[in-house]
């Protein structure tokens, strides 16, 4: 069993940065692929990036690519999502997500942290 658990959302204006962090406890994350994924009031979860286990492969949403970095910290059992040149359509409830490989698929995601708040605005 895997518990995440997200933080370093908040209030950013437009063109800020922000970082979030993804603590997983319970057992080692080793071995899992994670994900990033957020939703809007009314809307479906998106995917907005994703990274193997050792690190060496990420994937982004055509939305944040060029402006997101996911990484993470093994050591740390930690993942992070580097958001920068924030746009308001970014707000939204951010979610960490762990799997057994990279994916951009919701149902393909084992362990879900409770979300983070980001909101973009001037």
């Amino acid at each position: 069993q895997v518990q995440l658990v997200e933080s370093g959302g908040g209030l950013v204006h437009p063109g800020g940065s922000l970082r979030l962090s993804c603590a997983a406890s319970g057992r080692t994350f080793s071995g899992y692929a994670m994900g990033w994924f957020r939703q809007e009031p009314g809307k479906e979860r998106e995917f907005v990036a994703s990274i193997t286990w050792g690190g060496g492969i990420r994937y982004y949403a055509d939305s944040v690519k060029g402006r997101f970095t996911i990484f993470r910290d093994g050591a740390k059992n930690t993942v992070y999502l580097q958001m920068n040149s924030l746009e308001l359509e970014d707000t939204a409830v951010y979610y960490c997500a762990a799997g057994p490989a990279t994916s951009t698929v919701i149902e393909e995601y084992d362990y879900w942290g409770q979300g983070t708040q980001v909101t973009v605005s001037s």
